[in-house]
């Protein structure tokens, strides 16, 4: 996929950008580099390839990025933090209806 300058403008038209010519035409270039560069991408076959949640692990496994254990650390004090409310209800807050 490639633009054309007349699409450049209609998009700077759009974004309420003012451009001139050459910076129209350095935009063009640099978009079209930017197209030029995702359609590389599709080009590569990744079937089969498993996600990185970090992607220099892939490179430097020592410096992937480390996850701890969820578990929880604090007490369950839902109970003392809902005594002062006016109103709660199934360990939720009740709070009076403002829209009909």
């Amino acid at each position: 996929m490639s633009l054309e300058l007349s699409d450049v403008k209609r998009l700077s038209i759009l974004a309420q950008i003012e451009l001139n010519e050459t910076q129209s035409t350095q935009t063009l270039d640099k978009l079209n580099g930017i197209f030029s560069l995702v359609e590389q991408l599709r080009a590569v076959d990744t079937a089969g390839i498993e996600p990185l949640n970090h992607p220099i692990a892939a490179m430097q496994p020592d410096l992937s990025l480390r996850l701890r254990d969820d578990v929880a650390s604090e007490p369950n004090r839902r109970e003392d933090y809902q005594k002062p409310a006016p109103a709660s209800q199934d360990g939720l807050y009740l709070v009076p209806k403002v829209i009909e």
